[in-house]
């Protein structure tokens, strides 16, 4: 692997210690050019580190672009590489020249990177913006900033994360902290609690709101003292802001600090107050000393640091968050030392230089396998669902649908018919559009190779009979387009009305080339239905497949809405539907038992976040015992990894019950459409009751019943069987993808 990387050579930073240290690994197993158009402190530094640099100067931008035309035809490079506007432009310009594919790397937000500088603004941000629309692949140093770069058009599946690492095994070598501060003429006091910051001084990194929230947490813990680290154009300002608080002698401005080590082995506790971030090395260059942190939730900030489990966080710019996060690292010790350690061993496990080297790899390598493949002219994959409407049961769906087709074909192009196309794109990190565009599918449909209907209850007619009709137009639409058509972990029915009954077999049985159900009831109702010529299988709901979030992120949205992580919880997955306000009471009354009788917090959680609070309210407002509520937006592993912390899942929403069954949890089930029974029956779980029938008693008698009998062996038995039947969805999506 031959990697051309172009940088303008004056970057400082955390783009500078990104590129260096990467670089310097990967040279290790790769043949790497670094090149930079200016000589300076970056490329002398690449040198010593054994990179192959090559310094352009003097050229002007047309001398450069021939000497970068000449460089690519003699060096056999398989990609180029480009960091920052220099880079980039440079890049760009190469594109006509070259027959490579362009990645470049976006560390830090290119709209705010000039601020407080609108002439350089005006000028580099600008072509630096143009630049970044001729790159064919684009990394964002952390989820939010590749997230920034799909909101601004750049296309899903082209964009990839990757995060800064540190190197935990090269040890610090920090100064004693009076002699440290002495070089700077401040004196170490012993029994003060030291917080501090090492950042630029400009209106990004916000430092003001750093000194305000200090002040305001010194005036009830007078041991606060605060070192800021770094020069910059607001410095002026911030000194006279201490000042104007009454904090100067208690705030040290330290300056350009070359020996970080020696900064960071100075304090007590580590803070970023940044507006904009990705992935900020001021944050794990404090791990290696054992820190706690305190940080604006900016960037991939929420990705290193669980607010409340190894760190806490603030919103940017809210200075009482902040001081409220400060006073409690300065007055808990014990929270203090063991968030430190916590982020200490989860810095070390997913943000090493080693998996950072790893990742920056498989971008590598996909991009040069993606390039030589080409676009294929038939070769993209649809994907057709009840996506996009703020339902997690339907996102997970969605996600182990598409981490299917990737376990396939990791390069294939992948759309999805969504209500909310750009959150899809988002999300999911795939090319969608809207589902009931009938001329965005009519022109999408002659570039498929594989369609595929579902998961979920796509063929019925309760909801929308007009939504049947589309999805049935979709159906005969791709198979007519010469797309293979699959039905894909699906439910069917109930379809009521008798034309929609005679419709959707004529149209399944001409245009559908296999079906998977994900139970037997859907089985019998496709026969009543008459459909009979597609191959038919029963496997299971694809969201089976789906792993739970990382503990610690668990335990950070359990705290959040202060519920105890380790506590003893029930927990209700609820929906409005007909007939369920005459059963708030029964379920408020079971609810208030399982608390005051089995010790069992109710936790209510919103499947459908648009729609399911109502139901909870409902239910709530007629409760003695204390409750929780969790009504927030949530991904699939973090509802997984919720109700893998209760001790039995009581749920109207079918999602909520495969997710509690494909995890062991003892589930039980208040059913208000077949679809719920035939689930859990298929499964051989019997523990459910009508809607009308979940009256407190029942309710309690499931509960208890549920919880009694859910031995070990009872949930892994369950569990592996499930699993297994899950992967007859594999094996034929496999089938019809090759």
């Amino acid at each position: 692997m031959k990697i051309l990387t172009l940088i303008s050579g004056g970057d400082i930073g955390g783009a500078k210690t990104h590129v260096l240290t990467l670089l310097r690994e990967l040279s290790k197993t790769a043949e790497i050019l670094l090149v930079c158009f200016m000589e300076g402190e970056f490329s002398d530094e690449a040198r010593e580190m054994g990179i192959n640099t090559l310094v352009l100067r003097d050229g002007g931008i047309l001398g450069d672009l021939r000497r970068l035309r000449q460089i690519c035809a003699e060096g056999g490079f398989d990609i180029i590489h480009s960091h920052g506007s220099r880079g980039n432009f440079m890049a760009a310009l190469l594109k006509k020249h070259v027959r490579l594919p362009l990645l470049t790397t976006v560390h830090s937000d290119y709209r705010l990177d000039y601020m407080g500088r609108p002439l350089a603004g005006l000028i580099y941000g600008t072509l630096n913006k143009l630049a970044l629309r001729k790159m064919d692949y684009y990394t964002g140093v952390s989820d939010a900033m590749a997230e920034l770069l799909i909101s601004r058009g750049m296309q899903p599946d082209r964009v990839f994360t990757i995060y800064n690492g540190i190197d935990l095994d090269d040890p610090p070598k920090a100064l004693p902290p009076e002699e440290f501060l002495a070089k700077y003429s401040v004196k170490y006091e012993k029994d003060c609690i030291y917080a501090g910051i090492a950042a630029r001084l400009n209106p990004v990194k916000d430092i003001a709101t750093l000194i305000r929230g200090f002040a305001l947490a010194a005036e009830k813990e007078p041991r606060l003292r605060l070192l800021i680290a770094g020069e910059g154009q607001e410095e002026a300002a911030l000194k006279e802001l201490a000042a104007h608080l009454s904090v100067s002698d208690k705030v040290h401005f330290l300056g350009w600090v070359s020996d970080t080590d020696s900064f960071y082995g100075a304090l007590d506790i580590n803070t970023l107050t940044s507006l904009s971030e990705t992935f900020p090395y001021a944050l794990t260059e404090g791990v290696r000393l054992h820190l706690p942190t305190v940080s604006s939730r900016v960037g991939g900030v929420p990705r290193l640091i669980d607010d409340g489990v190894n760190g806490l966080l603030f919103e940017a710019g809210d200075e009482k968050g902040l001081a409220e996060a400060l006073l409690r690292m300065a007055e808990d010790e014990d929270f203090r030392k063991k968030s430190a350690e916590r982020l200490y061993e989860k810095t070390g496990r997913l943000y090493s230089l080693e998996a950072t080297c790893r990742t920056q790899k498989e971008i590598y390598s996909t991009v040069i396998r993606r390039s030589r493949r080409g676009e294929e002219r038939r070769g993209s994959i649809a994907v057709c669902g009840a996506y996009g409407r703020g339902n997690a049961g339907d996102e997970a769906i969605l996600k182990a649908v598409i981490a299917e087709i990737r376990e396939q074909d990791p390069d294939v192009t992948i759309y999805v018919l969504s209500k909310r196309p750009a959150e899809t794109r988002m999300m999911h990190r795939v090319r969608a559009v809207h589902t009931y565009s009938v001329l965005s599918f009519a022109l999408l449909a002659g570039r498929l190779k594989l369609y595929i209907n579902g998961g979920g209850s796509l063929i019925q007619d309760v909801t929308s009979r007009r939504s049947l009709w589309f999805y049935l137009y979709t159906l005969a639409a791709a198979k007519k387009r010469r797309a293979k058509v699959l039905m894909y972990g699906c439910g069917i029915g109930p379809v009521n009305y008798a034309a929609d009954r005679r419709l959707a077999a004529k149209i399944i049985n001409r245009y559908v080339d296999a079906i998977t159900l994900r139970e037997d009831g859907s089985l019998e109702e496709l026969k009543n239905m008459g459909v009979t010529e597609p191959e038919i299988l029963l496997a299971a709901d694809p969201a089976l497949t789906l792993t739970p979030a990382p503990a610690e992120s668990i335990d950070s949205t359990l705290l959040k809405a202060g519920i105890d992580p380790s506590g003893d919880y029930v927990c209700f997955a609820l929906r409005p539907w007909p007939g369920f306000s005459e059963r708030a009471a029964d379920l408020a009354a079971a609810a208030d038992e399982l608390y005051f009788t089995d010790g069992l917090t109710p936790v209510f959680l919103s499947i459908d976040h648009i729609k399911d609070g109502a139901a909870a309210a409902e239910v709530t407002r007629r409760m003695k015992a204390p409750y929780r509520l969790l009504d927030g937006s949530y991904e699939a592993g973090t509802v997984i990894g919720i109700m893998s912390r209760m001790r039995a899942v009581v749920s109207m929403r079918l999602h909520a019950l495969i997710f509690a069954a494909g995890h062991g949890v003892p589930l039980i089930g208040v059913v208000y459409d077949p679809k719920v029974s035939a689930f859990l029956r298929y499964i051989g779980r019997e523990y459910y009751t009508e809607l009308e029938k979940a009256d407190s008693a029942r309710l309690l008698e499931l509960v208890r019943g549920c919880i009694a009998d859910n031995s070990g062996s009872t949930q892994r038995l369950a569990v592996e069987k499930l699993r297994d039947m899950e992967k007859v969805n594999r094996d034929v999506l496999k089938k019809y993808m090759s």
